[in-house]
């Protein structure tokens, strides 16, 4: 099954977590449904990548909330037997001294109009492995900071080993976010001056060849985000091979950096958004950091409906999603009221079966769903409960919640359970209801289901986000925060609603999101024949769809970042 893929140079795009399918708990949030949505477009668009991460047996972990609002772990695992195949292939890294072996899975994307693309997942449960380092490609995410740099040497270090064992020819890397950066040491050890090329004084590594061969994108506009290692645990963990002095003056003197690696060995750099490449310049000066919009995947995020709709009205927006852009003129009002509303039947029918409370079809629903984090503010539209009741009792409307904490996020955590009380406080006003075990398949109900999507960040520090794309591939509007991605989509009144301003400031914004709510956007809900909305809902669906695809987003890449 390897052969059909060797035959032709391919880009290899290594990320840490990876959302190839709902039942394979690989991905933990964002990062990894966007590295899903990477690999099915360059599947339909017969871009020759091959995809590296970790086969993460224990997945991230499943979610159960109690009745008080306490979130609970459990264990989230899965057999690779029952959606890949083992592979022959085996090396070894060195790890504290020991040697540890990878072998691998295949997993085959296979995408919707015929193509294919192979994921590696590396695994070091092997018989040839102690008890501890078989666990290494255990847990997404887990233990301490020991375990997270031996995820990180297997990933970067053994991902490169291993592809070349298989008999890939790779003409490109791609490092999604920091924790694949020391495929770049690899990439030194592979490429080195011969002797007579040396110089006194100069290194031995060829870094303009490596930096040639390697892209970076950066994820996270928070400097706390960037993981870092102290040398005193590098030189304990890492192979002792590699000149120390050489790394230090790629990631950092104080502590190795997986950001800093990254961008001293990646030719091009570039952020998620453009808001996001201009924090990230700032961020790393002296470094050229392009924006390259985040996108999803048309076919995963349009409901069965709108993909018939789109089929019908719009023939070949799967392939080139920017014929959606006539979705305002060539979709009768009618046809997209219809697919909208059985969107949202399907979605009420789901939060009955999962909670056993009933909304009601009439009214507008607010869908809310994402990593519970403090600077995502879930709490924000819970800022004044009594001036949000007094508008729901004129214009009635419901909200749908959903999302995980980290573990080891106590914050978090608790956001989740002050979420909860503000649910039993709103009894009998506003029904509020939270979904627990937010994943892929309960994304795609909630973006298509809901009437309207709500984002509410603390500027700068979203990124990008792309669940509000989702919702537009369904035609449904965001009423979000000016941040990451929606600087660039919101066009006011026509895609959706911003709230605030820029600076985000958090009192300043819940006003102004209780305004737009009670001014605004019930009101236009609640015109009698819904012309103003599905106005809107055809906004989103041509203005924001059409564009912020990850079609479009893959085709920068082969473009900008492969084409060095």
């Amino acid at each position: 099954m390897l052969d059909e893929f060797l035959h032709e140079p391919r880009v290899a795009y290594f990320s840490m977590e990876i959302a190839l399918r709902n039942e394979i708990p690989t991905y933990a949030g964002g990062l990894g449904v966007l590295a899903g949505d990477t690999l099915r477009s360059a599947t339909d668009l017969e871009l020759p990548m091959v995809a590296v991460s970790l086969v993460s047996r224990a997945g991230y972990f499943r979610q159960e909330i109690d009745a008080q609002g306490h979130q609970l772990e459990h264990a989230g695992t899965w057999d690779p037997k029952r959606w890949s195949q083992p592979l022959d292939a085996k090396i070894a890294v060195t790890i504290e001294g020991r040697t540890v072996w990878i072998g691998a899975w295949l997993y085959v994307m296979e995408g919707h109009m015929g193509g294919r693309q192979p994921v590696l997942l590396l695994d070091t449960d092997l018989n040839e492995n102690s008890h501890g380092d078989r666990e290494i490609t255990h847990y997404l995410y887990g233990g301490d900071n020991v375990y997270r740099l031996k995820q990180e040497i297997v990933l970067g270090i053994g991902g490169v080993r291993l592809l070349q064992a298989l008999g890939f020819t790779i003409r490109h890397y791609h490092m999604n976010e920091g924790h694949s950066a020391l495929l770049g040491l690899e990439l030194m050890r592979r490429y080195t001056y011969s002797v007579e090329e040396v110089r006194p004084g100069e290194p031995q590594y060829d870094l303009p060849r490596v930096r040639d061969l390697c892209s970076f994108t950066t994820h996270t506009p928070v400097e706390a985000g960037h993981d870092r290692f102290p040398y005193d645990l590098i030189l304990r963990v890492l192979d002792n091979s590699f000149d120390m002095q050489v790394i230090k003056g790629l990631a950092g003197e104080d502590s190795l950096n997986m950001t800093r690696l990254a961008l001293n060995l990646s030719e091009y750099i570039n952020g998620v958004a453009k808001k996001h490449a201009e924090v990230s310049n700032a961020m790393f000066p002296g470094y050229k950091v392009h924006a390259i919009t985040n996108g999803v995947h048309p076919f995963t995020w349009a409901a069965e409906d709108f993909r018939q709709l789109y089929d019908l009205y719009l023939p070949g927006w799967c392939h080139e999603p920017q014929l959606l852009m006539r979705a305002d003129c060539c979709i009768p009002d009618a046809s997209i009221w219809e697919a909208h509303a059985k969107a949202k039947k399907n979605l009420i029918e789901k939060v009955q079966s999962l909670t056993g409370i009933s909304l009601h079809p009439d009214i507008p629903i607010f869908g809310f769903a994402r990593r519970m984090t403090a600077y995502k503010r879930p709490d924000l539209l819970f800022t004044d409960l009594e001036r949000l009741k007094a508008i729901a009792r004129k214009q009635p409307f419901q909200i749908v919640l959903a999302g995980k904490a980290h573990p080891n996020d106590e914050n978090g955590k608790q956001l989740i359970e002050q979420l909860h009380a503000h649910a039993r406080d709103m009894a009998g006003t506003i029904t509020v209801v939270y979904l627990p075990d937010y994943d892929m398949a309960l994304a795609q109900s909630l973006t298509a289901g809901v009437d309207v999507w709500l984002n509410t960040p603390l500027p700068p520090f979203e990124a990008s986000g792309t669940s509000g794309m989702k919702a537009a591939f369904n035609g449904v509007p965001n009423l979000s925060v000016l941040d990451g991605w929606w600087i660039e989509g919101c066009i006011e009144g026509l895609t959706g609603w911003a709230i605030g301003d820029p600076a985000g400031m958090p009192d300043g914004n819940a006003r102004a999101l209780y305004d737009k709510l009670e001014q605004v956007v019930l009101p236009l809900y609640y015109n009698s024949d819904h012309s103003g909305w599905i106005r809107v809902m055809k906004g989103a669906i041509s203005k924001n769809a059409s564009y912020f695809n990850s079609h479009r987003m893959m085709r920068r890449y082969a473009t900008e970042a492969y084409s060095r």
